[in-house]
């Protein structure tokens, strides 16, 4: 009789399906153990659900800043003293059902694939029961919502259940009026004015999102400019998009508590100061799913923040278990907890597999304009971990961009001098998440400025742009100048 090699997986996020379908198609018996939906908070709470409000967001703010600018007429009832008045409103309420709507089918999909690839789903939560067995399996204790457990004994468990939002002690979410980034999308109605704790990616892309749907947004945040962990050019862009468009984006401004106050919020920042909103959305991180997984007994090492410690094939610190995704704390993106547990299956069953390597990884911000990036970056380069030129085109000058009225954005590319090697980019445009893709290519394959300005690209398009920077690196890097 053929032994089949054992596969439990703790966590239906992309770093468990994703590890869920690439075991199954290599023939090992595989369980993933999921208490909320396969998809995980991606696509039932945070990306998916984010994504599909901010492309309502997006359509609202095309109209607002570009109808006017491109000869667009609209039939308008307003009466002439109100003129100034939104031609377009947002029904935020039927907004939000489509937001659910679509994230549960997602996840019902992403759950019908996992069951034809021949892998068992089962509804609970998953603990690792001691240390490893002296036949090298592992078991797994799973409970379900009803109280009953069931004991799998598995070959190698993967760990990969994601995080949550973080909350500030005096600050608790009650999903009605101060608001985690799991809550929004049980508003029907959109918020009057709402104040956005925090300026990384998930504040900067609600407070936009909001912005463009019809609220008076204030932006709080703790840190001398929005996207702290982006390109300070591409920051400083958006930045200055947000304060055009009306939004108070208040700088280096911690928050401190907030609480309701009849049908408002209160928001205290550190220095005393008082700001209050309808609603406030705290965006100030999120936290490892690592407590009552049996972790630390069973071997695995915890940082000190509470992500999982892992190499670059997905090991934890104890033998037969890997972990993928955000409660690793490598990179809290979709597609690197995919490859994570993608690599960590390869791994342990045998197959030719290549470490994670994250100068290869493209990331997008969501905003309008939307921030994508890849490889190396400038507080690379201004840190001195890698000699690099840079050569930034504002997409002003570019024909696309002034026909279809786009006067934000720029592309920027790094590359190596004397070869000329692309090591990195950052796009700021409408749709930069496509736009990013050859530079990504460029990166992960070491093509160099002379290949990418050599290439056609069409006329008049965006990515026009990127051959034209490639050209001016390649004529100075032939030139010699620095």
């Amino acid at each position: 009789m053929e032994y089949v090699t054992r596969i439990v997986i703790i966590g239906g996020g992309p770093g468990g399906y994703e590890a869920a379908l690439v075991a199954a198609q290599l023939g090992a018996e595989v369980t993933v153990v999921d208490c909320d939906g396969l998809g995980g908070a991606s696509v039932l709470t945070d990306c998916v659900p984010s994504k599909t409000l901010i492309a309502t967001a997006e359509v609202m703010t095309n109209f607002d800043s570009s109808y006017q600018e491109l000869g667009i007429i609209v039939a308008d009832d307003t009466p002439p003293l109100e003129q100034s008045a939104r031609v377009v409103g947002v029904d935020l309420g039927k907004v939000n059902r489509r937001v659910k709507r679509l994230a549960l089918a997602q996840s019902h999909d992403i759950t019908a694939s996992v069951t034809r690839a021949g892998a068992r789903v089962m509804r609970g939560r998953g603990r690792l029961d001691g240390m490893q067995a002296l036949d090298g399996s592992r078991k797994v204790v799973v409970s379900a919502a009803d109280g009953t457990e069931e004991t799998l004994t598995a070959d190698a468990v993967l760990i990969a259940t994601g995080g949550h939002p973080r909350e500030l002690p005096d600050a608790q979410p009650d999903g009605e009026r101060i608001l985690n980034w799991t809550q929004v999308y049980d508003l029907t109605e959109l918020p009057e004015e709402l104040i956005v704790v925090g300026s990384g990616v998930t504040g900067a892309e609600f407070a936009g999102a909001y912005q463009a749907l019809g609220s008076r947004v204030t932006l709080v945040s703790s840190r001398d400019r929005v996207l702290p962990g982006e390109d300070p050019d591409a920051a400083a862009v958006l930045e200055d998009v947000f304060r055009r468009r009306g939004m108070n984006v208040m700088a280096r401004s911690r928050a401190q508590s907030a609480k309701r106050v009849g049908d408002r919020v209160e928001v205290t920042l550190a220095d005393g100061r008082v700001i209050t909103g309808s609603h406030c959305l705290m965006a100030v991180g999120a936290v490892p799913n690592s407590v009552g997984l049996g972790l630390e007994e069973a071997g695995v090492k915890l940082r000190e923040s509470g992500h999982i410690w892992t190499d670059k094939v997905s090991r934890t610190t104890a033998p037969g278990v890997y972990a993928a995704g955000d409660v690793t704390g490598v990179f809290a993106l979709a597609s690197v907890a995919a490859m994570q547990g993608r690599i960590a299956m390869y791994h342990f069953l045998g197959e030719t597999v290549a470490p994670l390597d994250l100068k290869t990884v493209s990331s997008n911000v969501f905003t309008d304009p939307e921030i994508a990036t890849v490889g190396y970056t400038q507080a690379d380069v201004d840190a001195g971990k890698i000699d690099a030129k840079a050569v930034k085109l504002p997409l002003l000058r570019n024909p696309r961009a002034k026909m279809q009225g786009i006067r934000d954005g720029f592309v920027k590319i790094f590359c190596r001098p004397g070869t000329g090697i692309v090591v990195g980019g950052v796009v700021v445009a409408p749709r930069a998440s496509e736009l990013i893709h050859p530079i990504s290519i460029a990166v992960d394959n070491n093509l160099t400025v002379e290949q990418i300005a050599n290439a056609f690209t069409v006329y008049p398009s965006l990515s026009g742009s990127i051959a034209e920077v490639a050209r001016q690196l390649h004529t100075r890097k032939t030139s010699g100048e620095g």
